[in-house]
């Protein structure tokens, strides 16, 4: 069997304009300990991440615990925001409601599900039966379990929007996800921007 762990990334400074280099808050910081706890007794043998800052740091800690080098795939990042970026829930909705649907210059749901699917086949390939982790995103992540699961929609995104980090593992055989079992999450004040996504 492969596992998959997923770690979203801790929080991140959100007043940081620029999506690749947003760095983790003081308490995003500190939150990597539960990372480093969860996964420690996990016989990890190798760690791919998002090249996003904020990925790299929420795992940096357990790749020096493991002696890992962090594997970067620019696939792996998170979905491209247009030019209203995460600004109206109705856009949110639409996404979901249409994965081929994007905002100018954006990217849609169905474009990031195609890329990170795409990374994560050749992930499994090469490393069947291994203890991997994976360093995402939160939509990046729940195209992946979009994929995995069609049923996850919108609101099951809105449930996990707020877990900053959050480990989910999925069980492989072959390519085949036979389980899926949450690990852990830290709940966080998502900025006041998502609030009426919530309503």
């Amino acid at each position: 069997m492969t596992k998959v762990f997923f770690v979203r990334h801790a929080e991140p400074v959100h007043a940081h304009e620029d999506d690749r280099t947003r760095p983790l808050t003081a308490e995003g910081l500190a939150d990597r300990k539960i990372v480093l706890d969860t996964l420690k007794d996990k016989e990890i043998d190798v760690i791919y991440c998002s090249p996003y800052r904020r990925s790299m740091a929420t795992i940096e800690e357990a790749a020096a615990f493991f002696e890992k080098e962090i594997l970067t795939d620019e696939r792996l990042r998170e979905r491209e925001k247009g030019k209203e970026g995460n600004s109206s829930d109705n856009l949110l909705k639409m996404r979901w409601a249409d994965f081929s649907f994007h905002e100018e210059g954006g990217e849609s749901i169905g474009m990031v599900q195609d890329r990170n699917m795409a990374t994560l086949k050749e992930i499994l390939a090469a490393n069947e039966g291994r203890n991997i982790v994976i360093g995402t995103h939160g939509t990046a992540l729940s195209s992946i379990l979009n994929f995995y699961n069609p049923k996850f929609n919108c609101d099951d995104f809105l449930r996990i929007v707020d877990w900053m980090p959050y480990i989910i593992e999925l069980d492989f055989e072959g390519t085949e996800c036979v389980g899926t079992i949450e690990h852990a999450y830290v709940e966080k004040t998502f900025p006041e921007r998502m609030a009426s996504f919530k309503k």
